[in-house]
């Protein structure tokens, strides 16, 4: 029986691009349970649209000396055109800048105001003198009451998840001047959380304990069982929707309030452009609401916007929030500000027509309890061994025998043996199998369980053989190939919500699901139907569904994160200090003469070392370096270089060093020689 679906996906920053964190974490999943949605016969609005009123837009606007709004509509298209390139298939991709949304989230607050939801108070709140402005959010940073992270913000602790006010933060500083902040009284309206507690409590804590994720579940159960307090829900800012209120002058509507009403807007612009009402979606019981997220939204999609939901009193409120938690990149933690990232618009321009391998990678290694790490080695393993070497194969086998042997046209089936039963059995099973994980958001699940099926076909089609029954069990062959061909009618159905293009590639070559098909196989269809693919049907010629990724595309990638890397090391590089103040017949006791390498080579069995022979000007000399991972030993030769050539001998490995080589590293780490510029330098003069 079909439904009713209000699918919303947290509205991104609109102060830079998007990642594969948030990929992973919302787009992704939303995505897949949106488009299963719908092809299951449910009636779906996915809903999402960029937050342009947070702190960090007009912090990205200071340091490049933009307005605020020139940043939000610089990323607001960014944003958009790499969704719509990704595939993902959001019914509505609105923006918080929209007039739509300044009246629908005015209003909304007006509604509360009137309905005395709101608890206005005058609060001594941070204040940098400098910069002539309170500190809201992420204005300013500090040291986290709770797990003592340095490095905290106003609004939330990235370390621990706590949800903090800026008053809160010990030993704050303002992220504008640095300097340390004053407290200044200012008027602001709070919603009072802890009124709406009892109602929390019996709606999360009772009535949500066994069909929320633990992750969700446990972090919302400990926000209550720590007391809920006021939130304000105005701050003083002049980058926002402003307090509709006499006497407010100066004052926004706090992001984390307007934000969320921006789902409901950008539903009402929808809407209003295909003819629709949108008030059951957001007001009818029968409605199912749910919200895709990251970890560090769940409080407010939670908490927060369920009480300003139930002060309201006419909407319905959220059926699930299925929270994913945080991939990290390389084993590190995904970081924009270090450029510690795979970038979407990047990975569009450098995998071309490979989105479906992305979605894929991110799907089958999701974050959805716990951490998750995304190599580029598991990604290239992902398409390699498992969307090439399985679901691909299948495919273009099945394809490739059917045109060889039928011109393309599906034979009809003679008597079914026992696995031909077996087989036409399974796959009925599987849309029941990916649907009871889909439901259950378990979507790394569904996708294995996908490909199970292309599985499923690569064992039948090994295990029958038709290349060689062709030549003396012709008849056989057609059953054999009638069979294979109802699996990837099923898989071209069934792989929509994971790998939407190549389900439509996939469709294409079967001649199948377009609007002049006689073809076009629903999700149920998949259980129901006897012949997914009817004999007599005359399909395309084979394509490649998926192309290997070769060892060099991948060192591509891994060098842009070394070079990340490198370039966050120069930024940080802590210039030395100076060392104990040595006398003047301290240092004359140095021998420090031009030389030239006339010899180097690998040490044997060892990493980093160069046995070089260096012409000093009173010999030639043995010199053990440890350079080898910086320089070639061809790359060397003829080099002049710096030599101490007083120090004493040391043995390394069984070869005797007699000197030491100069060098310094640069703030990117590489290896430098400290060597005599004059070409006039000749061999052995000495160095004062």
């Amino acid at each position: 029986m079909s439904k009713r679906y209000t699918i919303t996906a947290a509205l991104p920053y609109t102060n830079g691009p998007i990642h594969i964190g948030h990929l992973a974490g919302v787009y992704v999943p939303a995505d897949i349970y949106a488009r299963f949605k719908r092809l299951t016969g449910n009636d779906v609005a996915f809903i999402c649209g960029s937050d342009e009123h947070g702190v960090p837009i007009t912090i990205k606007a200071k340091k490049e000396g933009v307005s605020p709004q020139d940043i939000v509509d610089k990323y607001h298209v960014n944003i958009k055109k790499s969704f719509e390139e990704f595939g993902i298939s959001f019914d509505n991709y609105s923006r918080t800048s929209a007039k739509i949304h300044h009246d629908t989230a005015s209003e909304f607050f007006t509604t509360l105001y009137n309905k005395n939801e709101f608890v206005e108070e005058t609060t001594a709140q941070l204040y940098d003198a400098d910069a002539n402005q309170f500190l809201a959010d992420r204005f300013v940073t500090g040291t986290c009451p709770k797990c003592g992270n340095e490095e905290a913000y106003g609004d939330q602790c990235e370390s621990c998840g706590t949800s903090l006010n800026a008053t809160d933060l010990i030993n704050p500083k303002s992220a504008i001047t640095g300097n340390v902040p004053s407290l200044k009284e200012t008027k602001h309206w709070f919603l009072p959380l802890n009124k709406h507690e009892a109602f929390l409590k019996e709606w999360i804590i009772e009535g949500h304990k066994k069909d929320w994720k633990p992750n969700v579940y446990g972090q919302v159960k400990s926000w209550i069982d720590d007391g809920l307090r006021p939130r304000a829900v105005t701050r003083d800012l002049d980058w926002g929707i402003p307090v509709p209120l006499k006497g407010a002058e100066g004052k926004v509507l706090y992001v984390w309030f307007d934000a969320p009403i921006g789902y409901i807007s950008a539903t009402k612009e929808w809407a209003e452009r295909v003819g629709k009402d949108w008030t059951p979606y957001w007001k009818d019981e029968n409605t199912k609401l749910v919200h895709f997220i990251g970890k560090d939204n769940i409080v407010f999609h939670c908490i927060i916007f369920p009480a300003m939901l139930k002060a309201e009193g006419s909407y319905i409120l959220p059926d699930n929030v299925p929270a994913n938690e945080f991939l990290n990149l390389e084993g590190k933690k995904l970081s924009t500000s270090k450029n510690w990232a795979v970038w979407l618009p990047e990975y569009l321009k450098d995998f071309p027509n490979k989105q479906d391998v992305l979605r894929y990678a991110l799907t089958a290694n999701a974050p959805e309890t716990k951490d998750n790490d995304f190599t580029w080695k598991d990604f290239q393993a992902r398409n390699n061994n498992e969307l090439v070497a399985i679901f691909g194969n299948f495919i273009n086998r099945v394809v490739v025998l059917t045109n060889k042997y039928y011109d393309g046209i599906i034979p009809a089936p003679n008597d079914f043996t026992t696995i031909d039963e077996e087989t036409l059995a399974a796959i009925k099973a599987y849309p029941s199998v990916i649907s009871s994980s889909i439901e259950r958001y378990r979507f790394r699940e569904a996708s294995q369980e996908l490909m199970n099926l292309a599985r499923l076909g690569n064992k039948y089609l090994a295990d029958e053989e038709p290349w060689k029954l062709i030549k003396t069990e012709e008849e056989r062959v057609k059953t054999i190939m009638f069979v294979a061909l109802q699996i990837a009618s099923a898989l071209a159905t069934l792989s929509e919500p994971f790998l939407p293009f190549t389900s439509t590639k996939l469709k294409t070559i079967l001649n199948i699901g377009s609007s002049d098909s006689v073809i076009n196989n629903s999700w149920d269809d998949i259980s129901v139907k006897n012949d997914l693919i009817a004999a007599g049907h005359h399909i395309g010629k084979a394509e490649l569904l998926f192309s290997k990724v070769e060892d060099s595309e991948i060192e591509v990638q891994l060098e842009k994160l070394e070079a990340s890397k490198r370039a966050n090391k120069a930024a940080n590089k802590v210039i030395e200090p100076q060392k104990e103040t040595a006398s003047f017949d301290d240092f004359t006791k140095l021998d420090l003469r031009v030389g030239t390498i006339v010899e180097a080579k690998k040490m044997p069995k060892a990493k980093k070392l160069l046995v070089l022979k260096v012409d000093t000007g009173i010999d030639i000399r043995t010199i053990v370096s440890g350079i080898a991972e910086s320089f070639k030993p061809e790359e060397i030769i003829g080099k002049q270089v710096t030599v101490l050539v007083n120090l004493e001998p040391r043995a390394l490995r069984g070869v005797n060093s007699e000197g030491m080589i100069l060098m310094t590293e640069t703030a990117e780490g590489k290896l430098v020689f400290v060597n005599p510029d004059d070409a006039k330098a000749t061999n052995g003069l000495q160095i004062s």
